[in-house]
């Protein structure tokens, strides 16, 4: 194994932190923060071999504590939505945290993204080990969650994510980074092509939450199943697109369980491809529809609307209201076992 893990303290005003430099051969190189255990850097050569880093970011270690974008984090527990933050489970009522409108968010405004995880290098990795108290943002049992990254000197970030609570509880968890392959400074990410693994997309209300449907993507502007650049219908008068000013939706991934792909994402300009490969039901793609007003942007870069985009794989949103949705309620000692696979190549 010629990855080489390096670690480094950084003082800031909320404490010190330990960061994480994961390097290969080739000189690319990912970065890693116990703020959410998030990826704060991804520095991939593009079709000339020149290095550039493609995930958006901060300047500040700082700015990652209750950041809007949730940049780069492990949000939880129970990423992405649940209606009116009402949770039901074996009978009884939790009233999450409502903030996201009328609905609970990411596991809410003190969720996994806004804690420190503890950390360690564990030979060939980084891992990152949280406990949620029973209560913690209203949710029952206590929940032991690790984030397990490894890099490859062929330029594949795997993050495998293992829960288990010591009470029924709602689970979803998955990786929030922002992607903009012609670096993250470039502006913006709607020249890049995407194309998904998804014949299908969830419709939601005007909060973003699901109505229970499965809808066929063809003939609409949430057709991916081949590559079309990001920008191409995001104009389009559809509901999807209105509600959430561009893209922020979950799409059904085809296939029957297993690690498969869920996304490809280009951008034609570097020549850099992300392949995105998970065992997750569904994948959420969100185009970075509210990145004005973040916090300042690594090397003093302002980030603007659609600069990048997230390629969430996670449950369905709000899996807890609809039964026909894969279950996201894990018994006690049940394991919650999930990995996510950022593959980057050239094309």
């Amino acid at each position: 194994m010629s990855v080489q893990i390096t670690s480094e303290q950084v003082n800031t005003p909320c404490g010190v932190f330990t960061l994480y430099t994961l390097m290969n051969s080739r000189g690319a190189y990912v970065k890693l923060s116990p703020v959410g255990a998030g990826i704060v850097s991804v520095v991939v050569p593009d079709n000339k071999g020149k290095l550039a880093d493609v995930v958006l970011g901060y300047e500040h270690i700082e700015d990652y504590f209750h950041d809007g974008p949730c940049a780069g984090k492990v949000p939880g527990r129970y990423a992405n939505r649940i209606a009116r933050g009402d949770l039901v489970i074996e009978g009884k009522q939790y009233q999450l945290a409502v903030n996201n409108g009328p609905n609970a968010l990411h596991g809410g405004p003190e969720g996994f993204q806004n804690k420190v995880w503890n950390s360690r290098i564990d030979d060939n990795a980084v891992e990152f080990t949280l406990v949620s108290p029973d209560g913690d943002e209203h949710y029952p049992g206590t929940l032991t969650v690790t984030a397990r990254y490894t890099w490859t000197d062929d330029c594949r970030l795997t993050l495998c994510i293992k829960a288990q609570s010591d009470a029924t509880t709602a689970i979803n968890l998955t990786n929030h980074t922002y992607w903009n392959l012609g670096g993250h400074d470039s502006g913006t990410a709607l020249n890049h092509t995407l194309q998904l693994n998804a014949s299908r997309y969830l419709p939601t209300d005007d909060t973003l939450i699901p109505t229970g449907e499965q809808a066929p993507v063809a003939g609409t502007p949430m057709d991916f199943t081949s590559p079309k650049r990001l920008g191409q219908d995001i104009n389009a008068d559809f509901d999807a697109l209105r509600f959430g000013k561009g893209y922020d939706n979950c799409w059904v991934v085809d296939g029957d369980g297993g690690c498969v792909w869920h996304a490809h994402l280009v951008d034609p300009d570097s020549g850099r491809r992300l392949t995105v490969c998970s065992d997750q039901p569904g994948v959420q793609v969100y185009t970075g529809n509210w990145l004005n007003g973040s916090p300042e942007g690594k090397g003093g870069c302002v980030y603007h609307d659609y600069d990048a985009v997230a390629i969430e794989c996670q449950g369905f949103p709000d899996a807890p209201h609809h039964p026909s949705f894969p279950r996201q309620i894990f018994n006690a000692g049940e394991e919650y076992c999930r990995t996510i696979v950022f593959d980057f190549d050239t094309v």
